[in-house]
């Protein structure tokens, strides 16, 4: 670009007729790698807002030789109709309408072009759709029949009308939330169900008459589209079913015709078609068998087949778990259908061993479906019976039962083939063949795992002989090492842990005492490190799932924990975590056992297992050290007696207390000590140990916490001034060194015990007369005195979390702690949206406790103060990271609750009505903010409902220059300065939309009804138009979660073994 300014200004001179070189020279620049790449843009970028752009377009199609130059001037077009459209006078319009209609016509007249440019037919196709979002019906009443009627001259100008009408179903019926209000969605769908009978005599007259293979897949794919929603009759009463049927078996259209008829199969209709669905079924099983004969081995031929065939086998697998979830009962009915029905489960079964996660999928989603609808049949044959465990005594067994039994046996063997795996196995594969410690949860798997999972209890429930026997057949042939291998094992193991609390408890105590047998002699008689880790991890799975066993067996309970200690020295990755892990797990659901003197035993477990702690885990790491001390703090827990508890709690303490003594010893003696990196480290250790033993504890941990308390203050302040005074001297990067991020991680580790106890603590008095005392100067003062970089976010929440547990408790500290952290935290989030991330947080979550517990203070705060704590609520939801704009909304929603009900409303809402209202349609109106739709959409009704004159007894506008008589009530000013608001912020809004929004937004009382208008008006603004908008609907779909949720929480209740025992509550789960 020699001279820019010259080529800008001829570009923009829209009195002259378009460059076209000039055009495709700019739009070349703009999209190679050369220096003035970014100029070329912002010039297109000026062009393309110009409103006279779009007048261009033509010029440009016809004359431009390049496809990028092209392709810009079709983005222009877009754009007009998108945004513009209703503001562009009829004419114009019309002309835009016949220039489109006649180009497409012109490219796919001629079948060489249409072939050649069939990206740049796809783009004036879509463009088309758009103007037919806004034009049609009423404007263009003639469009169906007219692009109909043309299809029947050209078999490529028919294929192009497909496209454009599946386009259309897309935007009407998958894509409509996006940019149409509900009344034009409504209405389009209205006018589709209307013209369908002319789209589907097209397609069948297609079908019918031409043997195109482009054209053929074209009408398929649209058929597709339309039969999730076209109106019944036009299936059955035409001879629509029997067209694809017998195209289903040609190679060229049997996946896309297999598509059609999965859709057709899933439709849910009347008693009357269903003679056509079972002559349906019928006809495509027999295609079926001469396609894929019953005795090929799919998993084998899907893993050589072509792309074609192997997705070929995934839409067979999706028509028959639609097909079954609608019509199964119907082929029940007669000896011919349940053959045929058979041999269509059989297919089902065979395509579910393919290796392909997302086939399996579809398989598994269909057999977590069909298993509990056989159970739930089987249990209805006794109404009064919900559940039994035992045997149904002599009666013939259920009829679905009896049919399914090969089916539900085959079934069986698949789950435990396949079993995912658990969240609790940590000891793994890896993709060379080496058993490793998993590093990354992966959450397919684990969703994977919990259907699998749920279908075997089921299975189990429908025979319990054939399970245990399936399962004991595989673990025999594993001892005998005729199959052994890792994956067999595995899978074995994790399908036995999955059905506990499933079978009767004298089947299930009979068939675990084997189990465990077996597996403890195959660790035994098994050689190799990797071989040993694999079963260890299996047998410390299946242990874990089985508590209510252990606890009724004390020697198993005994011989297990002890297998674990021996597991806590074996040093292979994984090994040693996953047993801490399990302890945790058995002793959270047997911890009474532990404490209570056993038959044959001369003292309560607890008290052999402290006798012997430091050779129990001298082989630990520290983290598991921490785990394990949690684990033993449950059993402390566990005793009544307080004398007993308070000892135990001594000798668990007793190693991390003798070592903290020393190290205080050492440092008084030597105060640089300290700064060694081994100390720093012990002294974090022993914190993080007391902070585990805590939890788990609770209350009683306060014996303990007199101990640590004080001295841990010092070392605290210590350490705080050490970091501040190495970060002043060292400058901002002194704070990333490795020494000082281990004296703050012994600080964040201080906090944590300090915040844990309060958590626990049953008794807030003691903390807020013994603790927070203590703690004001140390933790806080050192806050307020630190320079920013070492400031911890811990210190805010552990604030947040005593004014949360204490309340008013706290109300005599709020200034003070609002003095030591509120303006200093500011200057530090304030500056940018990026740094100190954890701060943000942690500030606004301790805001929220001030504002939900000792909202007086507030009251007492000058207004200087009041000012500086709305601001930082605008500043917080103004802010672009999600989980801060919404502690910010939430936290805006809070305070103007309160100061609603109080004697402060009319004062705080003369300062901040206007305000707030500006800033939350603000960042409404911006695509930003879209996840916080919800809580912006609650602020503003009750901005709108509050302008009661019970709650706001003054104006709100400014008396001084308008006079008290210039509006006749808050309202109708609060009107007529939204309806400004509004019209200057969308210039592209009519005055009568806008006052039309802004009526509803006063008049609309109802909370559901306000929310789909605010949605209206956001389409309206055309703002978030080009987005995708699922954050808009959110919280309808976070309400059908919630009661999906509870749906399954209940069912899961009603089915012994659905809840794993190691979730049940404790209640269920009582110590015998």
């Amino acid at each position: 670009m020699v001279d820019a300014a010259a080529a800008a200004a001829k570009l923009l001179d829209f009195s002259q007729p378009v460059d076209i070189p000039l055009l495709e020279s700019i739009v070349e620049l703009a999209s190679g790698p050369t220096e003035h790449r970014a100029q070329a843009e912002r010039l297109l970028l000026q062009y393309q807002e110009h409103p006279q752009a779009w007048q261009q377009v033509d010029a440009i199609l016809s004359q431009a030789q390049s496809q990028g130059t092209k392709y810009f001037a079709l983005q222009i077009l877009e754009s007009v109709i998108r945004f513009k459209w209703g503001a562009l006078p009829g004419e114009q319009r019309e002309g835009i309408k016949n220039f489109l209609s006649n180009l497409i016509i012109r490219f796919t007249m001629d079948e060489a072009l249409f072939r050649k440019e069939t990206t740049f037919v796809n783009k004036l196709n879509i463009i088309l759709v758009q103007v037919l979002k806004h034009d049609w019906p009423h404007k263009w009443q003639s469009f169906i029949p007219d692009i109909v009627s043309a299809s029947k001259t050209s078999e490529t100008l028919c294929e192009n009308t497909m496209k454009i009408l599946r386009l259309l179903s897309e935007e009407v019926f998958d894509f409509a939330r996006v940019d149409l209000t509900q009344a034009k969605t409504k209405e389009l769908k209205a006018s589709l169900n209307n013209e369908f009978r002319l789209i589907h005599e097209l397609c069948v007259y297609v079908l019918v008459n031409t043997r195109k293979t482009e054209l053929v897949r074209a009408t398929l794919d649209t058929l597709n589209v339309y039969l999730t929603w076209v109106p019944l009759g036009y299936i059955f009463e035409s001879n629509l079913l029997d067209i694809l049927l017998q195209l289903f078996p040609q190679p060229a259209f049997r996946n896309v015709a297999l598509q059609c008829l999965t859709e057709i199969g899933s439709l849910m209709m009347g008693p009357e078609f269903n003679t056509q669905f079972e002559q349906f079924y019928k006809y495509f099983m027999t295609q079926l068998q001469a396609v894929v004969p019953p005795n090929v081995n799919i998993p084998e031929a899907y893993e050589k087949g072509t792309d074609d065939q192997q997705k070929f086998v995934q839409n067979l697998a999706l028509f028959f778990t639609g097909f079954f979830k609608a019509h199964i009962t119907l082929l029940e009915g007669t000896p011919e259908n349940q053959q045929a029905l058979l041999v269509g489960l059989d297919y089902l079964v065979s395509i579910s061993y393919v290796d392909n996660i997302e086939v399996f999928k579809t398989c598994l989603d269909y057999w977590n479906y069909f298993v509990p609808d056989i159970y739930a049949s089987a249990c209805a044959v006794d109404p009064n019976v919900v559940f039994s465990f035992a045997p149904m005594g002599v009666q013939q067994p259920p009829r679905r039962k009896q049919l399914y039994a090969p089916i539900l046996s085959k079934l069986r063997q698949l789950m435990i083939c396949r079993m995912a795996k658990p969240e609790e196995v940590i000891v793994v594969e890896d993709e060379n063949g080496n058993i490793v410690r998993e590093t990354m949860k992966d959450n397919d798997v684990l969703a994977q795992y919990k259907s699998m999972r749920e279908t075997l209890v089921y299975l189990c429930h429908l025979d319990y002989e054939d399970t245990e026997n399936q399962m004991l057949d595989k673990l025999r042939l594993q001892l005998a090492g005729q199959k052994w291998t890792w994956q067999g094992l595995n899978t074995l193991c994790w399908a036995i842990g999955s059905i506990s609390g499933s079978m009767q408890e004298e089947q299930e105590n009979r068939f675990l005492v084997t189990v465990i047998r077996d597996l403890l002699n195959l660790c035994e008689i098994t050689r190799g490190k990797d071989n040993k880790a694999v079963i260890a991890s299996n047998i410390m799975y299946v242990v874990g799932q089985y508590p209510k066993f252990l606890r009724a067996h004390w020697k198993f309970l005994k011989t297990v924990v002890n297998k674990l200690f021996e597991f806590m020295h074996e040093t292979h990755p994984g090994v040693q975590d996953m047993a801490c892990d399990t302890f945790l797990k058995i002793c959270n659901k047997c911890r009474r056992k532990f404490v209570v003197l056993q038959l044959q035993e001369r003292e309560p477990f607890i008290s052999e297992l402290l006798n012997n702690l430091s050779d129990t885990i001298q082989d630990l790491q520290p983290h598991q050290i921490h785990t394990f001390y949690e684990a033993v703090g449950l059993m402390i827990g566990a005793e009544s007696e307080t004398s007993k508890r308070d000892d135990y709690l001594t000798r668990l303490m007793g190693p991390p207390n003798a070592t903290w003594q020393q190290i205080l010893a050492q440092a008084r003696a030597n105060p640089d000590v300290l700064r060694q990196h081994e100390v720093i480290k012990s002294i974090q250790n022993v914190l993080q140990t007391n902070v585990s033993v805590c939890t788990s504890l609770g209350q009683p941990f306060v014996a303990q916490f007199n101990i640590i308390f004080p001295d841990m203050l010092q070392v605290y302040k210590l350490y705080s001034e050490l970091i501040s005074r190495t970060i002043t001297e060292g400058g901002p990067h002194a704070a990333r060194t490795t020494f000082v991020k281990y004296m703050r991680s012994v600080k964040k580790v201080a906090l944590k015990l300090v915040e844990t106890f309060a958590d626990k603590c049953e008794d807030p008095q003691i903390i807020a007369q013994q603790f927070v005392p203590a703690m004001m100067d140390p933790i806080l003062g050192d806050y307020a005195r630190n320079v920013s970089d070492a400031r911890d976010a811990e210190v805010l929440s552990l604030f947040a979390a005593i004014i949360n547990k204490l309340r008013s408790l706290m109300d005599g500290e709020v200034p003070r702690i609002f003095e030591a952290v509120f303006e200093v935290t500011l200057q530090m989030i304030t500056r940018n949206f990026e740094d100190y991330p954890e701060h943000r947080l942690q500030f606004f979550a301790l805001l929220h406790a001030i504002v939900n517990h000792c909202f007086k203070c507030l009251f007492l705060m000058s207004p200087a103060q009041l000012k500086l704590v709305v601001d930082s609520i605008v500043w917080a939801f103004r802010h672009t990271e999600r989980n801060v704009a919404e502690t910010g909304l939430n936290l805006l929603t809070d305070l103007l609750g309160q100061f609603g009900s109080s004697d402060y409303a009319t004062a705080f809402h003369q300062t901040y009505y206007l305000h707030l209202m500006q800033e939350i349609f603000a960042v409404m109106t911006d695509s930003f903010h879209k996840p916080g739709f919800k809580l912006h959409a609650r602020i503003l009704h009750h901005l709108f409902t509050v302008l009661d004159p019970s709650i706001i007894k003054a104006p709100l506008w400014d008396v001084t220059t308008k006079g008290p008589a210039a509006y006749p009530s808050n309202s109708a000013f609060v009107r007529e300065y939204m309806i400004n608001l509004l019209s200057t912020s969308f210039p592209n809004m009519t005055l009568q939309q806008v006052t039309a929004c802004v009526a509803g937004m006063f008049e609309i009382k109802d909370f559901s009804a306000f929310k789909h208008h605010l949605r209206d008006f956001l389409v309206q603004t055309k703002q978030f138009a080009s987005q995708d908008n699922a954050e808009l609907f959110a919280e309808e779909v976070e309400r059908e979660v919630a009661a999906q949720k509870e749906n399954e929480r209940q069912r899961m209740a009603a089915v012994p073994g659905l809840i794993p025992q190691n979730q049940l509550a404790q209640e269920d789960m009582a110590d015998a």
